[in-house]
């Protein structure tokens, strides 16, 4: 059974920066990739952030500069520092890890952690 638990989320005034974190425990034989997406209300989950097994990260365009993807492979980890924030980057954000078990590769998603950006 694979668990993802994510911390970091708030309120956070615009220009302000916030760290996001998820951390993945359980049976895994191996990860491939981790990445992060945002909901905000009324619009689909987009994709934020995301980082394969090799190190290579993409960004969508709105973060691009603003927001760093970076995974800790010790600890099962995967972090999002987010600068600059905007009113606009207010979603609930999702870890997202696509990894194996013994059962076979499967994608799992953490329980969502709010960033609210407003003054």
């Amino acid at each position: 059974q694979v668990q993802l638990v994510e911390s970091g989320g708030g309120l956070v005034q615009p220009g302000g920066s916030l760290r996001l974190s998820c951390a993945a425990s359980g049976s895994i034989l191996s990860i491939y990739s981790m990445g992060w997406y945002r909901q905000a209300p009324g619009n689909q989950r987009e994709l934020v952030a995301g980082i394969i097994i090799g190190g290579s990260t993409n960004y969508a365009d709105p973060v691009k500069g603003r927001f760093t993807i970076s995974r800790d492979n010790a600890k099962n980890t995967v972090y999002l520092q987010m600068n600059s924030l905007k009113p606009e980057d207010t979603a609930v954000y999702y870890c997202n890890v696509l990894l194996a078990t013994i059962k076979g590769p499967n994608e799992y998603w953490g329980q969502g952690t709010q960033v609210t950006v407003s003054s």
